[in-house]
């Protein structure tokens, strides 16, 4: 099955030139384009894309707040965030927002695509210099917060499952490691979030991170 991607750029050569790069991809349609986060979120509703790839500089209004829309209106549909901002700013809100991903627009191809199909899959793709902001972040709220290294209410199995997910392991990937089905796992995730109130894979770093399950 392949993904439907939407492109969200202001400016029109940056879209072509994203066209012509991933229009070669054999997973990959381009079902659409939008300059502007209005011409965005009405070409999510009318093209039903799986991802959108969004610039955070729009001229109306920023690829942050048509996150937060898309994510809102569209709980289904992943962002990726493709961007020039490399800042802790941009950075977490964008998480904030819902995004399943963050890309520079310095970062090879390979990266991007890598991305993408991470974000079809349900699992987020950080940059590697950008993880190491999150990574940060959660270790400075670790010191300030002091919390024990116990976790909350889960059982030897969902620590483990946790570990995994927490160092970005698929479902697939946990099942063949650990002789489980993959519903067996997403079965355990569902869990895991839901007795530590957490929503993402975002979170999931950040929990594993303080309680002390994986090392930055």
């Amino acid at each position: 099955m392949k993904i439907r991607l939407l492109l969200v750029d202001d400016h029109l050569v940056v879209r072509s030139g994203l066209r012509m790069l991933l229009s070669g991809e054999s997973d990959v349609e381009i079902v659409g384009e939008a300059g502007t986060a209005r011409e965005a979120l009405a070409a999510v509703r009318e093209l039903k894309p799986n991802i959108v790839l969004m610039d955070i500089g729009l001229p109306d209004k920023s690829g942050i707040e048509a996150t937060s829309e898309i994510k809102r209106l569209h709980p289904d549909v992943a962002v990726v965030a493709l961007t020039i901002h490399e800042d802790e700013e941009y950075f977490f809100k964008m998480l904030e927002a819902g995004a399943n991903g963050y890309v520079p627009k310095r970062a090879a191809p390979e990266e991007l695509l890598t991305a993408i199909r991470a974000a079809a899959t349900g699992e987020v793709y950080l940059y590697p210099s950008l993880a190491k902001l999150l990574v940060k972040d959660f270790l400075a709220q670790q010191r300030a917060s002091g919390e024990a290294a116990g976790v909350d209410g889960l059982t030897d199995r969902e620590r483990e499952i946790l570990k995994y997910l927490a160092d970005g392991a698929s479902n697939e990937e946990i099942s063949e490691v650990l002789v489980i089905s993959p519903k067996t796992v997403a079965r355990h995730r569902e869990n895991i979030m839901r007795k530590l109130n957490l929503h993402s894979r975002a979170d999931m770093v950040r929990y594993a991170i303080r309680k002390g399950i994986i090392k930055p």
